[in-house]
């Protein structure tokens, strides 16, 4: 089995802390979003993971990809890295990985999380994964038959088709498949709001008679934007604290502070008159002192003081002291 993973975009509605780290990078209860997802992928497949192949941006760097590879060799994984040199959209980020499109795969976008516990339907030509969902016209959806099928692929439905959301996970029995016909759409250049897009391949995947069912999750978790990262991050704290993982360091130094679980703490954190929690995460090397912080997520090597801190968000390296509430800065930054 392979794990295809596009991820070329840096995510500017993240800024500033994808200035200087793309978005599935960023921790998430200490651990980057790519790296919680195809560790996901693997539980919920239970097989073996051969490959795992990202697509990502030619501008990344060689620490992205000595990253990446580290993430993919946890999993016993072979590494391989592909470059997407335009914003040309999902069915062209695919096919930049053309080489790797053979076989049993999931594709997923590194952009999400999600919870899920379900026996995947190999017998089906295709799997996607959808979350029931209060707006479906905020969203493509699926639609079903009689038979639990996927019939249409509906993006944003202006009239009620379906409240299945598409998360943006996607099984293929034969990704070689899915590779030949989106080598059609390039060719033809079919092209929707000026991208290239999977479902185009899927489409005629369907036309041809393949099979496709949906795989239902418990929990689908976004990253798009500060305020909804510092959510997921909560939540996912909350998840792993229920599962019983250890998430404090036992190189923490604790001073005159108090813990609040649920809460992810690294390695050499040093807390000093400190109230921390919950669902907060503080990357390796952070220090802490004279604060109280809540639902926030601060990455590793910053210094926090004298603060009051409720769905903040501090980057690598970052230096603040200060009054205000809900902030958020990047990697670097100092605000005193």
């Amino acid at each position: 089995m392979k794990i295809i993973v596009p991820m070329a975009g840096r995510g500017s509605r993240l800024r500033p802390h994808t200035l200087t780290v793309p978005k599935p990078l960023i921790p998430i209860a200490g651990k980057p979003i790519v790296h919680r997802l195809v560790e996901d992928i693997a539980k919920v497949l239970d097989e073996k993971i051969d490959e795992v192949a990202f697509i990502i941006g030619e501008d990344f760097g060689e620490k992205v990809e000595t990253d990446l590879k580290e993430i993919a060799e946890s999993l016993g994984a072979k590494s391989s890295i592909y470059y997407q040199d335009k914003p040309l959209g999902t069915g062209h980020a695919i096919m930049c990985a053309k080489a790797s499109l053979s076989g049993p795969a999931v594709i997923a976008y590194a952009d999400t999380l999600f919870k899920a516990d379900f026996t995947l339907d190999k017998e089906a030509d295709g799997v996607i994964w959808v979350k029931q969902v209060e707006n479906p016209n905020a969203y493509g959806v699926v639609k079903l038959n009689d038979k639990r099928e996927i019939t249409d692929l509906v993006e944003k439905p202006q009239e009620q088709v379906s409240d299945l959301a598409v998360i943006g996970i996607y099984y293929f029995k034969d990704v070689g498949v899915l590779k030949n016909e989106l080598q059609g759409v390039l060719d033809k250049n079919i092209i929707r709001g000026g991208e290239y897009q999977i479902n185009d391949g899927i489409e005629a995947m369907k036309q041809n008679g393949l099979r496709f069912v949906p795989g239902k999750v418990d929990e689908w978790m976004d990253c798009g934007n500060k305020n909804v990262t510092v959510e997921t991050n909560g939540r996912m704290l909350n998840f792993l604290h229920q599962d019983g993982e250890k998430l404090m360091s036992d190189s923490v130094k604790i001073v005159d502070s108090e813990i609040t679980e649920p809460c992810y703490i690294g390695e050499n954190v040093e807390l000093k008159n400190a109230k921390i929690g919950p669902n907060v995460s503080i990357g390796n090397g952070t220090k802490i002192e004279n604060s109280e912080i809540k639902n926030s997520l601060i990455q590793t090597f910053a210094e926090v003081k004298n603060a009051k801190l409720d769905n903040a968000m501090i980057g690598n390296f970052a230096r603040f002291d200060g009054e205000f509430k809900e902030i958020s800065i990047g990697d670097y930054s100092v605000l005193e």
